[in-house]
């Protein structure tokens, strides 16, 4: 399948997923939507569980950042340069997303959560563009890059000021379906091959958490609640890419190595 062709399935895809977002039933947050299970205060701090674990976040963005600093420059025969710059995105996006997310829980309301989910469209936006990048082409990463960043803020304040959620769940959904899709095609020549599949998995178990939040709180007789280690999780979903980045400079190193053999093999 030729680039074209597989920018038209994408695109295609994304008309789908836009029009779901848009005329599907409207949803309304649960009224309890903000009522957490651990709202405990710690030095004066309140929900500080919920609130000190999306340190999560920071470090795995920090994480993130240092492991495509060790990649060449995108100038260079290392990593080309549209998905260097998704990862970079997908690392100031866990930052926004560990400040946005610590707003929300240091008083849980309505306002909050949309500057919570502002920061994590940031993050999709840039970890779909890696993805995409990866397995479809770098015009076509740059195109959903930037409809995620514009569509995200848009769907967090529809769910505040039209009362709708919708858009908001199938943009998370879809892009989960997206990661999933993409984890069963062939990565393309000099890219990351990051597994997707395990991207997906971690961050299913992590939504698993958030949603049986005050049963963990049950289970764990009040130790930690199931949206504490929700934070925890979702920011483990960033290490399949972070390992990637890792193991990058070393095939680059051999590949150099064997084609600078090659070179004095035939000036000899």
């Amino acid at each position: 399948m030729t680039e074209q062709q597989r920018e038209r399935l994408a695109a295609l895809a994304c008309v789908a997923w836009l029009a779901v977002g848009l005329w599907a039933p409207a949803l309304s947050l649960p009224p309890e939507y903000h009522h957490f299970a651990d709202a405990r205060t710690w030095l004066g701090l309140p929900c500080a569980a919920d609130v000190l674990s999306n340190a999560a976040f920071a470090l795995a963005g920090v994480w993130l950042w240092w492991r495509a600093m060790q990649v060449p420059h995108p100038s260079l025969p290392g990593l080309p340069g549209v998905q260097w710059m998704a990862v970079m995105l997908t690392g100031a996006g866990l930052l926004l997303t560990a400040a946005g997310s610590s707003v929300y829980h240091w008083h849980p309301d309505d306002l909050g959560l949309v500057i919570d989910r502002m920061g994590m469209g940031v993050a999709f936006a840039g970890l779909l563009g890696v993805a995409v990048a990866d397995r479809i082409g770098d015009r076509a990463a740059l195109a959903l890059t930037g409809a995620v960043l514009l569509l995200a803020p848009l769907a967090a304040a529809l769910a505040w000021q039209a009362d709708n959620a919708t858009p908001w769940l199938v943009l998370q959904a879809g892009g989960l379906l997206v990661l999933l899709a993409l984890a069963w095609c062939p990565a393309l020549p000099r890219r990351l091959a990051v597994p997707w599949g395990w991207v997906v998995a971690v961050y299913a178990l992590a939504k698993l958490l958030e949603l049986g939040d005050h049963a963990v709180f049950g289970w764990t007789h009040g130790l930690v609640a199931g949206h504490t280690l929700k934070h925890v999780v979702a920011a483990c979903a960033i290490w399949p890419l972070c390992a990637a980045l890792s193991r990058r400079p070393h095939r680059l190193a051999g590949a150099l190595h064997v084609h600078s053999q090659s070179d004095r093999t035939i000036t000899a």
